[in-house]
């Protein structure tokens, strides 16, 4: 009776640590979507990585050496990856940590920017994303930006 007890406890916890895992390797692919529809000037793709509502926001460092908060709109940023521009807006990412609460993710990636294969500026991507019945979607980012010092 413990054999068995002890068997469907591996079989429960292996069954969550691959649920987590499917969505993890979900989150990864909405995130790498967004930045594919970057590379490509696709705003159509872009969008459909994103919830509605979503939020953009930027942690910037002024000339003054003070910090600020910067909100961006969603909808410019969508705009300007549509329209047509000097080069291929590259950001490189690197998943670092991933949590997952049930419906809500929350992913820290350090970042590289290029424009072609010019580097341009790096900094850390947070996403917060939430699981709906389309799948994964981007609900809030907020960045860092610098051109040294870039977390690995």
């Amino acid at each position: 009776m413990k054999k068995i007890l002890l068997l469907n406890l591996i079989i429960i916890l292996s069954m969550n640590a691959f649920a987590q895992q499917t969505d993890q390797d979900a989150i990864k692919q909405t995130v790498n979507k967004m930045f594919d529809a970057m590379r490509k000037g696709d705003s159509t793709l872009l969008r459909s990585t994103f919830a509605k509502g979503i939020a953009f926001q930027g942690v910037a460092n002024k000339k003054d050496g003070s910090v600020a908060l910067e909100t961006e709109n969603a909808d410019d940023f969508i705009k300007a990856v549509g329209t047509p521009h000097k080069g291929v807006w590259d950001e490189r990412v690197t998943f670092k940590d991933i949590k997952i609460d049930g419906p809500l993710a929350s992913v820290w990636a350090p970042y590289k920017f290029y424009l072609d294969d010019k580097f341009s500026h790096c900094g850390v991507d947070v996403f917060q994303l939430m699981k709906t019945k389309d799948g994964w979607k981007i609900i809030y980012i907020v960045d860092t930006r610098r051109k040294d010092n870039c977390p690995e």
